[in-house]
């Protein structure tokens, strides 16, 4: 028979085994997709930038671009490159029952709207091999239309995204109107109906969750909108007015009030869309410009291979008509028109002889037969509080194509002509950690691997994560609570034994 004090040892050794074991398989959690792989069925070919300024000139409306508890994950899909999808989108589910929307991701505006049943315009296929739906609100048990007498509509009114005139009564519906720089567009009305969403708990599981939120319902599109090469379903805007679907959800104590993304620069692109806050070493933090409709920030300097250029401080200022502003919904980037030239003579400067330049319709290109890294500089963009954003080459270039066994690269910042407007887009957001914390006004972001796993926190400020490839909950409070209380017992259990 076993001695009784061995019995002991061996129940302790017994419980150690049990509290480490289930702890290491708590903090291991399940693997769950965090990128979708893009099937393209655009072939690739050369664009024109002209093309895609365009296009960028599209997505921008009359002054604006459309231009806690726990984290909301969407999946990703699309990529930066122009010359095969040029966004990046999602996926929601909408209505009762449910139907799957793609919409692109677009921080320069803030409204979630898809096209709806009747459309004027709409298309009805897409090159980018999705298929294509439309919200009948008549076919959603759920759905109710907003009228010109609700609330909502009022707090849309006030920030121009909505229209109700006073002849109007309140039981009109509440209406919208988004009119693009080419003269694309679309309208529609807002109605209210459920949002389906997976849902990142502090006890390591992906639930299935939902919220009634108000969102567009477009039957006309005009312009660019009914192309089908890159048609999507909608845009889901995730500015920071009332009406936007992070603004909704944190009111509804559904998730915090920040939101985080990480969007691979590769041909298959994808990434990472979280309402939370990604935690990972390096991220850099500065203040967004307070009371502007956009996600402005205080832009200092730009220096190129280590000079900072002699660009007039005043020149970066935000007004009604100057400022920096953070836009997914724009593939390309754009520099204000005084700061635009400086910036292009620098690059041509810094690059040897053994790249070739040329200008193609305006755009300065060059060919090497060398690697980007080895031939072009570096840039760096200062911001505020001393936020520094460096840039690789193939954040401010464009591969344009291939000669014999050199290859054509063209700055693919462009000159926001007569513009005191800079905006930073899909080619300088790729590749990066980005947090919209708007819950403390600021935005901020670290050079990453995409295609990696995250760390999200559970709310803005504590110091509760989860890792968005493993579903890893490393702070959760019940893990910490019983290794505690297992750890108290074996305590007992040894001064037990000791003084046997």
């Amino acid at each position: 028979m076993t001695p009784p004090r061995a019995v002991s040892a061996a129940f302790l050794a017994f419980l150690i085994v049990i509290l480490f074991s289930d702890t290491a398989a708590e903090i291991a959690g399940e693997d769950f997709p965090t990128t979708l792989r893009l099937e393209r069925a655009i072939p690739r070919r050369g664009v024109e930038i002209e093309h895609l300024k365009a296009r960028d000139l599209s997505r921008r409306k009359n002054g604006r671009r459309l231009s806690v508890a726990g984290v909301v994950d969407f999946p990703v899909d699309g990529s930066a490159n122009p010359f095969t999808v040029g966004l990046y989108f999602t996926r929601v589910k909408l209505g009762n029952p449910a139907k799957e929307f793609y919409v692109q991701i677009d921080t320069g505006s803030d409204i979630l709207w898809v096209a709806c049943s009747p459309c004027a315009g709409c298309p009805t296929s897409s090159g980018l091999n999705i298929r294509m739906e439309f919200f009948d609100p008549e076919k959603s048990s759920t759905a109710s239309k907003i009228t010109c007498g609700d609330d909502r509509c009022t707090s849309a009114l006030q920030t121009g995204e909505s229209i109700c005139t006073t002849s109007e009564s309140s039981s009109s519906l509440c209406d919208y109107t988004f009119q693009y720089g080419d003269g694309s567009g679309t309208s529609g009305y807002y109605v209210s109906d459920m949002l389906y969403f997976d849902t990142i708990t502090g006890d390591e599981q992906a639930v299935n969750s939902s919220a009634t939120i108000v969102f567009g319902c477009s039957n006309t599109q005009s312009g660019d909108l009914t192309k089908a090469d890159r048609a999507v379903d909608g845009i889901f805007g995730f500015g920071q007015h009332d009406l936007s679907v992070v603004s909704q959800l944190s009111s509804l104590g559904v998730s915090p009030k920040v939101f985080s993304h990480c969007l691979k620069g590769s041909d298959n692109g994808g990434g990472i869309l979280v309402l939370g806050e990604i935690a990972e070493p390096g991220i850099v933090y500065t203040p967004l410009v307070p009371s502007q409709p956009h996600y402005n920030l205080n832009l200092e300097s730009i220096a190129v291979n280590g000079q900072t250029l002699a660009i007039d401080s005043s020149v970066f200022a935000t007004s009604t008509t100057q400022g920096t502003i953070i836009d997914s919904g724009t593939t390309l980037a754009y520099l204000a028109d005084q700061a635009y030239d400086p910036f292009v003579n620098a690059i041509v400067s810094s690059v040897p002889k053994s790249a070739s330049p040329f200008v193609s319709k305006g755009n300065q290109c060059f060919v090497t037969s060398d690697s980007a890294d080895s031939v072009f500089p570096s840039v760096t963009l200062t911001f505020m509080g001393g936020a520094v954003m460096l840039l690789k080459p193939e954040g401010y270039l464009l591969q344009q194509g291939n000669v014999d066994n050199a290859i054509i690269w063209c700055i693919g910042w462009q000159k926001n002509q007569g513009q005191g407007i800079s905006i930073l887009g899909d080619l300088v957001l790729k590749d990066k950690i980005f947090v919209y914390d708007l819950a403390n006004q600021r935005i901020g972001w670290s050079d990453y691997d995409c295609s990696s796993s995250v760390n999200v926190t559970m709310s803005s400020g504590k110091n509760e994560y989860l890792n968005a490839g493993q579903l890893d909950v490393s702070g959760s409070s019940h893990t910490a609570s019983r290794f505690i209380f297992v750890l108290v017992h074996i305590v007992y259990i040894l001064t037990f034994l000791l003084h046997r």
